[in-house]
């Protein structure tokens, strides 16, 4: 496995930040994995994420929202998001002839399916706990765009996920129909942190990494 890094064109400012990690042997799939809104492509659940996928065979570009790169503070509102998604996957699409995942970790993961519901074309979407409301705001969820999608969708939820309270994603999947469908990570809270367990970052992306191998494989492998 190998990383290598890649600067993006994209039309609403500069190049996109990505880092690239190819597997030892031939690429079976092709993974675009966006970050959550507290850190970037090179924070350790993300670094451990992309190495544990490129082991499995996997093709992982990760990559920096324009936020990050500018130095803010702030994530940048959904049609920036959004934006810098289309330039990316349509990087991604470029390497190889493989089927193209859009994976990511709460706010880049709800920001792939927004793409996906304006029209951007990808194979699967892999949620890595989907926000689907703010902690203590059940009434105000996030979840409109999600209906009438089709595309294949598996959502990595913690149990004790405050971003998403008891049986609410539950209904929602219902809803979007069988293209939909949860895993959930008993105990895990939104960073998949159990109590009682300390680990790193890393190691626990690298736990998870399974999961998602597992799915892909059944579904666009």
């Amino acid at each position: 496995m190998t990383d290598a890094p890649l600067a993006i064109p994209h039309a609403d400012g500069p190049a996109i930040e990505a880092v690239v990690s190819e597997p030892d042997g031939e690429a079976w799939v092709t993974v675009v994995l966006a970050h959550g809104a507290g850190a970037g492509k090179d924070h350790a659940f993300m670094v451990g994420m992309a190495h544990a996928l490129a082991e499995a065979g996997m093709r992982v570009v990760r990559f920096d929202f324009p936020y990050v790169t500018a130095g803010r503070r702030f994530p940048d509102r959904a049609p920036a998001a959004i934006a810098a998604w289309r330039s990316v996957a349509d990087a991604a699409r470029t390497l190889d002839d493989v089927p193209l995942v859009a994976a990511g970790k709460s706010f880049g993961g709800r920001m792939a399916t927004m793409a996906v519901a304006e029209g951007m074309q990808v194979d699967a979407l892999v949620s890595l706990g989907y926000p689907l409301h703010a902690p203590g705001k059940h009434e105000r969820l996030r979840d409109e765009h999600l209906y009438g999608m089709t595309t294949p969708h598996r959502i990595v939820q913690g149990t004790n996920d405050p971003f998403s309270s008891g049986d609410l994603l539950e209904g929602v999947v219902a809803r979007i129909g069988s293209s939909a469908s949860i895993d959930p990570v008993e105990g895990g809270g939104h960073s998949f942190e159990v109590a009682g367990r300390r680990r790193a970052p890393d190691v626990v992306a690298a736990e998870l990494a399974p999961r998602v191998v597992a799915w892909l494989r059944a579904t666009v492998g």
